[in-house]
């Protein structure tokens, strides 16, 4: 099992429908979220961070969250995230080349 199969299941097990006790009650009205979607919400925040510090890829990132690779990429933004991410030279290179 990879990385980040591993980190999916864990969230999976503790943040599911299944096992309700694990989130308080309060936390899912407050965020008005059925605990399916919190799950969801939890882990698609949790490939993010994990893309964001480099430990995981676009697409072992969009893996864990359950998403296509398209979609995650399409949502960085709403995390703070720059989709690709270019030094000054990268970008100067590029621009010269266009």
């Amino acid at each position: 099992m990879s990385a980040f199969s591993l980190i999916g299941a864990r969230l999976e097990s503790s943040c599911s429908a299944r096992s309700p006790s694990k989130i308080p009650d309060e936390i899912r009205l407050a965020l008005k979220a059925t605990p399916d979607s919190l799950a969801s919400t939890i882990r698609f925040a949790a490939s993010v961070k994990l893309h964001q510090r480099g430990q995981l890829s676009s697409g072992a990132s969009a893996q864990l969250a359950g998403v296509p690779k398209p979609y995650f990429l399409s949502r960085l933004a709403d995390y703070g995230m720059a989709t690709i991410e270019l030094s000054e030279e990268e970008l100067s290179h590029d621009l010269k080349n266009a």
